[in-house]
């Protein structure tokens, strides 16, 4: 039996064991009795037989897609494909059961008698069935074949900053960290132009796929009475979209004046470095250090991290993150992390191919966690390692028995990102960094150059990318069915709008068969879910004042949270409940408000006043 013919037989498995879920459900649905018993007891024994049932089978579904996507990922080849395809078929096949559907329907109709956790669990049900409908089976298994092609390819690209051979190969093909290297070092405009560009072509093999996908993830999303896949996506805060775009609006004007002030101090110092005439309103889309512009990473005069790398291997890296939760507190990863995670660049020479994109995976629900990254010993990847363990450490966290399987993620989406970027604040204080040995000990920083560092590479530069551009494009792909001949258009419009960076050439926005848009891979494979990234950050400022000011007695520019126990018991706190809470309710209760820019304006007022004073 081949790998796909298991899959169609596991399928085949799970609806049937779907299909007895429901019989025995009903068939065991207690009689009345002269002693009329409890009916709240009798509806959540109900209610707990069928949602354990459900997890056993989901449970094994999940770990077998996990791991086909796993493979899928970190060795790009058509057979790991078609194995991440069926796999992912058989799942959505169960989720979107139509019997399971009705039966979480029916519970829910008593929902007053039900316990609050088993209402979370049967909402989750639902909201995961909405993506894969049982009713358009057809509809669900075409997308996810098309998603695992679209993965397929994006994975498989080829970046070359050459010209490509008469069959398209590329005669000395470059990896993604390689542009991303050139764009953070050349002083070259023209060298800069050409990486950025070799960088965007990605987007055209792509064009096609993100378009199929775009009509069939809003088919299914529709199916089930949601405005679009977009619609779909928010109802997992628990909001409606205009409630989530007001949001990300909002965010947006707060931070708008210190934006402003950045670019306007960014683009003199970008034209400076490479000896043009300042830009009077957008700089050039090449000029930024980063593919997208999302962060500009490597322009804070006298703060460039990577010396104190220098020497270091990619090994230690990962491993000083790790002792940062193990100092708080935290156990150490287990064996398994170590054994199956993706750590580091494929070695020069190697055929195979993996995501470039760093994540973190949750393989089981159980104990099954790994990283897929490609760590160099620098900062940036100092950083990132510290943010994906973040993500295990939660896992890992709420990976208990009183958070039943359904409730094993964050409290929302953005709680998981939220708390990665918290400890990427924390990784980069002076403090934490001279404390471990790895600034030096006399190592003196400008306090407004660390912070406008910062307020580049992490925080500020990225608000109008994350609320603006991604949230808008996707919002507008989705919700308002963007034909493809106007993506690149309307992608130059936002990225214009909210990041005020232009395109190296106006051309580039009339170019048929580019999709610049599509060259960011949460587009294709995380689709409709950026403005978690936004939310994420001005979570973690909360999060930090509060540990800063109210645990650490610091102050929350330079503070240490290395071996502090009651800062590793405060996040535990968090973590370790899961999705069994509201979110609203979980970030009340560790802070003491609801989310709000406030101490983000906070944090980065003595930025405002500096570049105020260097404004004129």
């Amino acid at each position: 039996m081949t790998p796909v013919q298991f899959m169609r037989w596991l399928c085949g498995v799970a609806l049937t064991v779907a299909a007895t879920m429901t019989s025995t459900a009903v068939a065991a649905k207690p009689q009345p009795s002269p002693k009329a018993p409890d009916p709240s007891a009798t509806t959540q024994k109900e209610a707990q037989e069928f949602l354990d049932l459900y997890d056993s089978v989901f449970k094994g579904l999940y770990t077998v897609t996990s791991n086909a996507e796993w493979a899928a990922s970190t060795d790009v080849k058509d057979v790991h494909n078609g194995q991440r395809t069926a796999a992912n078929q058989a799942l959505a096949a169960f989720r979107g059961d139509k019997a399971i559907i009705a039966r979480a329907q029916a519970l829910l109709a008593r929902k007053a008698e039900l316990t609050p956790l088993q209402v979370r669990q049967l909402d989750k049900l639902l909201l995961a069935a909405a993506s894969c409908p049982g009713t358009i089976a057809d509809v669900v298994n075409a997308r996810i074949a098309a998603e695992s092609r679209q993965a397929s390819t994006q994975d498989a690209f080829t970046y070359c900053l050459v010209a490509r051979g008469k069959d398209g190969a590329c005669p000395s093909p470059v990896t993604a960290n390689d542009l991303d290297d050139k764009l953070r070092t050349s002083k070259d405009v023209a060298e800069r132009l050409k990486v950025w560009t070799a960088s965007k072509e990605i987007g055209r093999p792509l064009k096609g796929g993100l378009h199929e996908l775009q009509k069939l993830r809003n088919q299914v999303a529709r199916k089930m009475g949601y405005s679009s896949f977009f619609a779909l996506q928010v109802a997992d805060y628990g909001m409606t979209v205009p409630e989530m775009m007001a949001l990300l609006d909002g965010f947006l004007k707060d931070m708008g004046p210190l934006y402003a002030a950045l670019h306007k101090w960014t683009a003199r110092e970008l034209a400076t470095r490479y000896g043009q005439p300042v830009p009077t309103s957008e700089i050039p889309a090449h000029w930024l250090t980063n593919r997208w512009s999302q962060n500009w990473v490597g322009l804070a005069p006298g703060v460039d991290l990577d010396p104190w790398f220098a020497g270091k291997s990619p090994e230690w890296i990962v491993q000083s993150a790790e002792d940062f939760y193990v100092s708080m507190g935290f156990a150490r990863l287990p064996k398994v992390f170590w054994e199956k995670s993706d750590l580091y660049p494929v070695p020069k020479g190697q055929a195979r191919k993996k995501n470039s994109h760093a994540s973190a995976w949750h393989l089981d629900l159980d104990n099954d966690v790994r990283s897929l990254m490609s760590v160099q010993p620098d900062s940036q990847w100092f950083s990132t390692s510290h943010h994906e363990l973040g993500h295990i450490y939660y896992y890992i966290s709420y990976t208990r028995p009183e958070v039943p399987l359904l409730l094993r993620e964050g409290a929302n989406r953005a709680f998981h990102e939220g708390i990665g970027e918290l400890i990427s604040i924390a990784s980069t204080q002076l403090p934490y960094l001279a404390a471990r040995g790895i600034a030096p000990k006399d190592a003196k920083v400008d306090a407004d150059a660390w912070l406008l560092n910062e307020a580049l590479e992490q925080t500020v530069a990225f608000l109008p990318w994350s609320a603006g551009v991604m949230s808008r494009f996707e919002h507008d792909l989705y919700e308002r069915d963007l034909p493809p001949e106007q993506w690149q258009a309307r992608w130059w419009q936002y990225v214009r709008q909210y990041q005020m960076v232009a395109p190296p050439s106006l051309d580039r926005i009339n170019d048929p068969t580019a999709c610049d848009a599509c060259t960011k891979t949460h587009i294709n494979d995380d689709p409709a879910q950026y403005y978690d990234y936004a939310i994420a950050t001005v979570l973690k400022y909360q999060l930090h004042e509060h540990i800063a000011t109210k645990i650490l007695k610091q102050d929350p520019h330079a503070c240490n949270y290395h071996g502090n126990k009651e800062v590793g018991a405060f996040l535990r706190g968090i973590l370790q409940k899961g999705a069994t809470q509201d979110w609203r309710a979980v970030l009340r209760d560790a802070t003491g408000e609801d989310l709000s820019t406030r101490a983000m304006v906070a944090y980065f007022a003595p930025l405002q006043r500096w570049l105020a004073s260097r404004g004129k």
